[in-house]
């Protein structure tokens, strides 16, 4: 068993888990992050709140938090920082080099902001779990050809486990988010969307409304709208052990359902948090999508820019 299981790693550790496929994904979390701090002021993202006296919040971990660590008064520093480094992650540029500052900034805003949502939380932990995979990505951008990994099958197989960990984590939150609402009785009569929809804080834009009302107000049509996400949450969750066939469909219904998040009740970031989630977890990461000719040309161009840099630095290293 154990030579099976060693062959099978040889075979896995043999394919290149550097790819641009992960490189859409951290590009994805960060714009997720960036539209919150570009479009909220730090007088919204840091104020009291029932039971919150202080703000930001800086107990425990959250010490060491990048708006903790500014001086007082100085919180929009601190943003602007946060947006310049998440910027340069969204671009690609240097994954090894902006893999911690990434998860800093995100885990900051997470664990410092007065009322985070779910995407801040889900993106503080997605580049946690990718820091292992973009620490040991040397590429110029994540956007590059693939990785020769003939002569670092050691950091190819660390990469493919930290995947299969991402995968498994991102299963177990689509489970959950769908057996966890038939807990609640307006999930499992089927009417749980229409309080959604019609709140007036997360409720739909008003050019929705002449749409999805008459669909609501039918007791066929809002049992679907509220059975359909439990089906695809589910389905997302059993992702995790289908075929390779099938996982196309399967994001392609996740992309539409996250998407539908984001129009209908304005949830931005957690839409891009999601969407880089579902390209980690049925978006084969050894096949690289195929890029835009322009956006190829600079990749390719910035890799013959800095190949006499990384031939020299091999030279120099002992063998």
């Amino acid at each position: 068993m154990l030579t099976k299981a060693g062959q099978a790693a040889a075979r896995i550790a043999r394919v290149s888990p550097w790819t641009n496929v992960y490189g859409l994904a951290r590009t994805l979390v960060a714009l997720g992050t960036l539209g919150t701090l570009i479009f909220s002021h730090t007088s919204s993202l840091f104020r009291p709140a029932q039971g919150v006296s202080t703000y930001p919040n800086c107990q425990g971990v959250a010490r060491f938090s990048l708006y903790c660590v500014v001086p007082d008064g100085r919180l929009e520093i601190a943003r602007f920082v946060s947006i310049g480094v998440l910027l340069v992650v969204a671009s690609g540029w240097r994954p090894r080099f902006t893999a911690l500052p990434h998860w800093w900034v995100t885990v900051s805003l997470m664990a410092s902001a007065v009322i985070p949502d779910g995407g801040d939380q889900i993106s503080s932990v997605i580049t946690l779990l990718l820091l292992p995979v973009a620490l040991l990505d040397g590429r110029g951008w994540h956007w590059g050809a693939p990785v020769d990994v003939a002569d670092r099958p050691v950091r190819s197989l660390i990469a493919w486990t930290t995947f299969f960990v991402i995968r498994l984590q991102v299963a177990g939150l689509y489970l959950q988010a769908s057996v966890a609402k038939l807990s609640h009785a307006e999930w499992a009569d089927g009417t749980g969307l229409w309080y959604w929809l019609t709140d007036p804080f997360f409720g739909m834009p008003t050019w929705a409304k002449p749409w999805l009302t008459p669909i609501l107000m039918n007791p066929v049509g809002v049992t679907a709208m509220t059975w359909g996400p439990l089906a695809i949450e589910f389905s997302l969750a059993l992702g995790m052990i289908a075929r390779r066939p099938v996982r196309p469909y399967l994001l392609a219904a996740g992309i539409a359902f996250h998407i539908s998040i984001g129009v209908l009740m304005g949830l931005g970031s957690f839409m891009f948090a999601m969407l880089g989630c579902l390209v980690l977890h049925l978006r084969p990461v050894d096949t690289p999508i195929r890029m835009p000719a322009w956006l190829g040309a600079v990749v390719r161009q910035s890799a013959r820019a800095t190949a006499p840099a990384r031939r020299a630095r091999l030279a120099a290293s002992p063998r």
